[in-house]
């Protein structure tokens, strides 16, 4: 008989070197080196905007960075970590900085930053309760604690979180267009006898306009609904319109309502497109991605009243929660219609037999199988400091925007185009001498000329066709100090591009 072949070692066969890529003492030494930079980056409260490099620059940079090892795995280099993290955070948008103004997403709350770094090294995916427990139990906790200021039934409503807005809105419009057309999911839009169509202004965010794509709707299917000289959508116009689309054949079975546009962030009237809504049988869905999270104020709460009534409701938490991108709470205000979004099984990860754990899973209500455990820096947040952490922020946000709006109305070579509703802000600068047909290349040339000069970032959105300066305060330490810094600095640009300009004429 011959003998057995010796027992196979796995260990013997792994280097040292990989071994040492997941040592815990290792580990500890890279996060100190990294919190050292990240508290450095904190503590620094200069302004600046984006420092913006040619592409082929960084490449080559981040390239030198890149171990020439192919062969075994390559020893640690602490410099190398140092350089990877000073170069991740200079490049980036100093989203910490006064001077940053220019987009919806916020600076974190440190100890949000601190929580994801844990989700990322235990790896819980949460859209089932087996795999991370705690966050499915947090989402719950969550879904409940927000819905206080919702108002929607206690024991009927639903939450599920999703990787961003723009897939909370294709979620809720599959939830409302399987609900209208229960057949469509099986037998394709070729069973209906109308053709499906959902009614938005032409200021929603450019993701449901993509969706309605995406669901195979087609854009021609879109009924734009008009809007008053404050970018919201006019009820009573919209009911034409609507009256219109029926005639056209078309079975709008969803109305969208904006609670914060992207552009000028204006609120939609929730509780007065609730009954138009309701005259037409139709779903109301509210993209409060920007402007839900005033609900968690008691002074400004009013702009979205009405939510109660709507179907359901897309809420970033990476915007005006202060929390890690991304992080997006879709809620539903009947549970059942959450479950319609999609309608199939898979052995694999759908139980066939439900019991207490999986009834907290959340894989059957959202796209997505594999899924960041995004609520645990929102709930631990909301753990330790209160709603009060949010409330107080958002307040300053607004009253500092409402300031700027004032600041900016008392400079005359400045226009601005609304009053500010939250804390997003669109205005030009308008010197006497500038024809109209100019006034469009001259804010663009503006953004663009205070982008590369480094110290400050804002956006630029255009109005009525002709482009505007927008501002976005999302940061507590920006004050109006930094706002008149902001002014100088446009009217200075502006007036040198004026004089190059009209010396190249």
């Amino acid at each position: 008989m011959k003998n057995p072949p010796p027992a196979f070692n796995s260990l013997n066969t792994l280097s040292e070197s990989l071994h040492a890529a997941f040592d815990p003492h290792l580990f500890h030494e890279n996060s100190e080196t990294v919190v050292a930079r990240l508290k450095s980056h904190l503590t620094d409260v200069s302004v600046r905007g984006l420092e913006l490099t040619d592409p082929a620059i960084l490449i080559r940079a981040a390239r030198e960075l890149m171990t020439t090892e192919h062969e075994s795995v390559a020893a640690f280099d602490e410099k190398k970590l140092a350089a990877i993290v000073d170069l991740y955070v200079r490049t980036g948008i100093q989203v910490h900085s006064p001077g940053y103004m220019g987009r919806q997403f916020s600076g974190t709350v440190p100890l949000a930053g601190v929580i994801d770094f844990v989700s990322s090294v235990v790896n819980q995916p949460s859209s089932f309760y087996e795999a991370g427990q705690l966050p499915n139990v947090a989402e719950r906790i969550m879904a409940d604690e927000l819905n206080r200021f919702i108002g929607w039934d206690p024991g009927r409503f639903a939450m599920v979180t999703t990787s961003g807005g723009s897939l909370a809105n294709l979620t809720a419009l599959l939830a409302a267009r399987n609900s209208t057309f229960p057949g469509i999911w099986s037998n394709g839009e070729s069973g209906t006898s109308v053709r499906p169509a959902i009614a938005m202004s032409e200021h929603v965010h450019y993701s449901l306009a993509r969706a309605v794509g995406v669901l195979g709707i087609g854009e021609a299917q879109i009924v734009r609904l008009p809007v008053n000289r404050r970018q919201q959508i006019d009820a009573d116009r919209a009911r034409v319109a609507l009256a219109a689309a029926e005639r056209r054949n078309l079975r709008v079975f969803c109305l969208v309502a904006s609670a914060g546009t992207t552009t000028m962030g204006a609120f939609d009237p929730i509780d007065e497109l609730a009954d138009v809504a309701a005259e037409h049988g139709s779903w109301l869905h509210v993209d409060g991605a920007h402007g839900a999270s005033l609900l968690v104020s008691d002074r400004l709460r009013r702009k979205l009243r009405g939510i109660e009534r709507a179907d359901s409701l897309t809420w970033d938490a990476h915007k005006m929660m202060f929390v890690p991108a991304p992080c997006t709470l879709l809620f539903y205000r009947n549970a059942e219609k959450a479950m319609g979004a999609f309608q199939q099984r898979a052995s694999y990860v759908f139980d066939e037999d439900p019991d207490i754990y999986g009834a907290y899973d959340s894989g059957d209500k959202n796209f997505e199988c594999t899924k960041r455990p995004m609520i645990m820096p929102l709930w631990t947040l909301w753990a330790i400091y209160g709603r009060a952490l949010f409330a107080e922020k958002i307040e300053y946000l607004c009253r500092l925007t409402h300031d700027a709006h004032g600041i900016l109305l008392a400079e005359p070579d400045f226009e601005t185009l609304h009053h500010p509703e939250a804390n997003i802000l669109c205005f030009r600068y308008r010197p006497p001498g500038v024809e109209k047909e100019h006034l469009h290349r001259l804010q663009l040339e503006i953004r663009k000329k205070i982008r590369s000069d480094g110290r400050f970032f804002i956006s630029k959105v255009d109005v009525e066709g002709v482009a505007a300066l927008r501002v976005v305060m999302m940061n507590h330490q920006i004050n109006p100090e930094h706002i008149r810094m902001l002014i100088a600095e446009i009217r200075s640009t502006g007036e040198h591009l004026l004089t190059k300009n009209a010396g190249d004429q």
